[in-house]
């Protein structure tokens, strides 16, 4: 009989988890669809405390990472970069989904290297990127590395980016107009070398 009711509680504890976790996810759907009419609505006021609504009470749901996205585009267009970049940081710290992460850190450095703080955009940049980001990463760097006025560091990120991009991909011709600029001729490079 032990055994009956240490099971009957066992399953009583899992559904009881389940609907919990069903609830949290209806109530913060609820919450980013409230961010999402807020910013098509241009309401600041609203956009601020429902971003920290979703972030303080779903700080581990993909919603508040993707609240914490949205949010920080927003204040970006409004010229809030203070706030934008705070969002930005948030997701870069607490997100939990490596995505999300890579995204947030690649619009950070973007953001300080508007704001020529080139200093504080290489820390976004450093580390590892999962594997579908690591060319928008090298070219970030590259950017940066030519704002800096190192064009052997831009060429080599450059590179890298160029390399790791798929032949078919439009963003790979952007990277070669920018290896070009640099005096690089990807196409002849191709053309020599061996197939």
């Amino acid at each position: 009989s032990w055994f009956v009711i240490v099971v009957l509680g066992a399953y009583a504890a899992w559904n009881g988890y389940n609907y919990w976790q069903r609830r949290e996810a209806a109530q913060v759907a609820v919450l980013f669809d409230e961010l999402e009419r807020s910013v098509n609505a241009s309401e600041t006021a609203r956009v601020e405390r429902v971003y920290s609504d979703i972030t303080d009470k779903y700080p581990k749901t993909a919603y508040a990472q993707q609240g914490a996205l949205l949010a920080a585009r927003y204040f970006h267009d409004k010229t809030k970069p203070d706030q934008a970049q705070a969002a930005l940081r948030w997701v870069v710290d607490k997100g939990s989904d490596l995505g999300y992460q890579a995204v947030a850190k690649l619009r950070l450095a973007a953001m300080l290297m508007e704001a020529k703080d080139f200093g504080a955009s290489a820390t976004p940049l450093s580390g590892e990127f999962p594997a579908g980001f690591e060319a928008l990463a090298a070219d970030r760097r590259g950017d940066l590395a030519m704002l800096e006025g190192k064009p052997e560091q831009a060429r080599a990120e450059f590179e890298k980016a160029y390399g790791l991009l798929d032949s078919t991909s439009p963003y790979r011709r952007m990277i070669e107009v920018k290896l070009n600029a640099l005096g690089v001729d990807v196409q002849k490079r191709a053309a020599a070398s061996p197939a």
